[in-house]
């Protein structure tokens, strides 16, 4: 899940020759184009109304000066090689201080390499894969990891159903889904014993017929589908699995929470549950008032990638604050940054209370979802660590 924020000291030189206000460039990389648009949409949505918020306060202070932001954007187009060579433009020749994004593990996981090597700050907002900031000081990321998605799930069917039998479907080309495909089944397996995943079955990133895979695991006698697709795919998988006589539930993950799920799905979708970062309907406080502020402007209610991306820039915001100061050096106010990200301890967010104390992943909350028959993502209990 991904987007570049960079931060540029610069004196821009007005016509006359007066010093104009120094500005701070922050990059997006994000999946504007490709298989998932909606994700780059949200992304480049949040940080825009999250620049408002700058605008409209005369600029970003730090240390009691003000400075102007410039977000500058970058189409990964959903692909690795399209994020990595996004960032390493953004590093290299706008020289940003600061990365924000990939949104998805497929394109964070390289980018963050880029980011790591360069001694650049990159905060992805979405990407859950482990590997995104494993290794990598200069990477961070706003959302739980997927060794803790893939337990949530497994704990929350058990609870819920009871089942003992179940059925995966997943990408084994994508970063994504093949990790929690994985951690989901060590998961379940440790609660019902070896061979409870009864199907495990997997295709290959633009595949568009899975009823090969959907009839192995009717078949199998499995008694759920665990299947941690993005929104695109999960609209086909489920409106298939239906056609094939499948009559129980289906259940996702965080990359099901795009608002194009339920246009793309329609009523095949209502009831079904997925773990996720936040639940628009029956929000409140500042979240809300986030999601108000979104809905207003842009028409939609904002999905979880929208959400994630405002609470990354609230914390590069506050890394930024807790320099103190600008030195205009690129190198020096990197490594500022790196640190001031490093030192947030604890951080509350619309999405959640996020604990940083073991390193550069938060330590937060899940939120279960259930999509009800208007087709909304309701909060319907959320699971802590």
């Amino acid at each position: 899940m991904s987007i570049t924020v960079s931060l540029i000291f610069a004196i821009l030189l007005s016509a006359c020759g007066q010093a104009a206000q120094p500005t701070i460039k922050i990059g997006v990389n994000a999946e504007l184009t490709g298989d998932i648009p909606k994700v780059g949409e949200g992304t480049k949505y949040a940080a825009e109304l999250w620049l408002e918020d700058i605008k409209a306060a005369g600029g970003l202070e730090v240390g009691g000066k003000k400075y102007q932001v410039e977000l500058i954007i970058e189409d990964n187009e959903s692909k690795a090689e399209s994020a990595v060579a996004a960032n390493t433009k953004l590093i290299t020749q706008d020289e940003v201080l600061v990365i924000v994004g990939p949104q998805a593990s497929k394109q964070a996981v390289p980018a963050g390499e880029v980011a790591n090597n360069y001694e650049t700050p990159m905060i992805s907002p979405w990407s859950t894969n482990p590997n995104t900031t494993k290794d990598r000081p200069w990477v961070f990321r706003a959302c739980f990891l997927d060794p803790f998605q893939g337990p949530v799930v497994a704990n929350f069917v058990t609870e819920e159903f009871g089942f003992t039998k179940a059925g995966v479907l997943y990408d084994v080309a994508s970063d994504y889904p093949k990790g929690l495909a994985e951690f989901f089944k060590k998961a379940w397996e440790d609660l019902h014993g070896p061979g409870s995943v009864v199907a495990y079955e997997s295709f290959t990133t633009k595949d568009t017929d899975f009823s090969a895979q959907l009839t192995k695991i009717k078949d199998a006698g499995a008694e759920f589908i665990f299947t941690p697709q993005y929104y695109n795919e999960v609209a086909l998988i489920v409106k298939q699995a239906h056609q094939l006589g499948w009559d129980k539930p289906i259940v996702g993950s965080d990359s099901w929470g795009s608002s194009e799920l339920i246009p793309l799905c329609g009523a095949d979708c209502y009831g079904l549950f997925f773990s996720t970062h936040y639940a628009a309907a029956g929000a409140t406080g500042k979240t809300k008032e986030f999601i108000d502020r979104y809905n207003a402007k842009y028409g939609y209610v904002p999905d979880d990638v929208g959400a994630l991306t405002w609470d990354a820039f609230g914390l590069v915001q506050q890394a930024i604050q807790n320099c103190g100061k600008i030195t205009g050096d690129v190198k020096t106010d990197r490594k500022c940054i790196r640190d001031a990200l490093a030192q947030i301890k604890a951080y509350d967010g619309i999405t959640g209370k996020m604990d940083f104390t073991q390193g550069n992943d938060p330590i937060k909350c899940a939120v279960i979802v259930k999509i009800s028959d208007q087709g909304e993502f309701t909060f319907y209990k959320s699971v802590c660590p």
